[in-house]
């Protein structure tokens, strides 16, 4: 773990490519912690299952009776074939799609969880070093309290990527994340059908520490896969967040899925490109329910 020192930063976009939740920018001040200096690995999670069993959540059958509650009232229960163990998996189209139509690229998978990324036939082997994926936020969690850890605030995440850098875009400064010397995996070319691969990882996650790390001392906190924070999502919560050592609101309001209660992401993934979500900028959000898993989420764990 790295010493991510206290100190006070303007949280939010200092960019034109800012999406409405990453303002208004506002002042926060952040006492001192510690952070994981990688993604959680392969091999790390692995230890945890060994040691308690546990079992994630891409790896048990859909509870109908939570997932009733994220639907409109009166939808009939699917067939149990359709609430079968499953994650989702990264497809790439034939060419151009609707960009606001992510079920274009995105295909639930049965059998796709963290020792099989890609879906049945794929495994983790030679990539223990990788981070893990198709974990959920409550997986997360139960990782991180059998470290002794916690997942970090927003705040405290996004403070520590920054990386003692003031107002900079990237961990790294404002250079393009498309220039050479890669600093990043991310998704160039054409998304979702043409990813050139020229960081050298075609639509998979990179080996931690492949990239050079930010001011603090942290590998991949832009690109690669995105983590997982405690906070809850609002979209306006920058309104009215504390200075203080923010965590997040009370609770969960999505608009563009009112019933489904969301958590924090950050960072970005293998998957981000210019031309469609640019989120390995430092102040980039996104947002997802607790009991999702997808092949490009992970996450990475700090301690008081």
């Amino acid at each position: 773990m790295k010493r991510i020192p206290a100190g006070i930063f303007a949280m939010g976009s200092h960019d034109a490519q800012g999406r409405a939740d990453e303002y208004p920018v506002h002042r926060v001040q952040v006492k001192a912690f510690w952070m994981d200096e990688t993604e959680v690995t392969n091999a790390a999670f692995a230890a945890f299952v060994k040691a308690t069993g546990y079992v994630t959540t891409a790896e048990k059958a859909i509870d109908w009776t939570e997932l009733a509650k994220q639907v409109p009232v009166g939808t009939p229960k699917p067939a149990d074939s359709l609430l079968a163990p499953a994650s989702l998996v990264f497809v790439a189209t034939t060419g151009p799609v609707d960009l606001n139509d992510y079920s274009q690229w995105w295909q639930f998978k049965r059998g796709a969880d963290w020792k099989h990324p890609e879906g049945p036939g794929s495994n983790i082997e030679g990539r223990e070093n990788h981070p893990v994926v198709h974990v959920s936020w409550d997986d997360a969690s139960a990782f991180a309290r059998w470290a002794g850890k916690r997942l970090p605030t927003e705040a405290e995440w996004e403070w520590a990527t920054r990386g003692g850098l003031k107002d900079k875009i990237y961990p790294w400064g404002n250079e393009s994340v498309n220039n050479a010397p890669y600093k990043a995996n991310s998704f160039q070319g054409h998304f979702p059908y043409e990813d050139q691969a020229l960081d050298g990882y075609k639509t998979t996650s990179a080996p931690v520490r492949s990239y050079p790390p930010n001011g603090y001392g942290l590998y991949d906190t832009a690109g690669n896969v995105w983590e997982w924070c405690s906070d809850w999502y609002r979209p306006d919560y920058y309104k009215k967040s504390p200075v203080l050592n923010p965590k997040g609101p009370a609770s969960s309001n999505d608009p563009d899925e009112p019933g489904v209660p969301k958590r924090v992401m950050r960072g970005g993934s293998f998957l981000c490109n210019d031309g469609y979500c640019s989120s390995y900028r430092s102040s980039a959000r996104m947002k997802s329910s607790p009991d999702s898993g997808l092949q490009h989420t992970g996450f990475r764990c700090v301690k008081d």
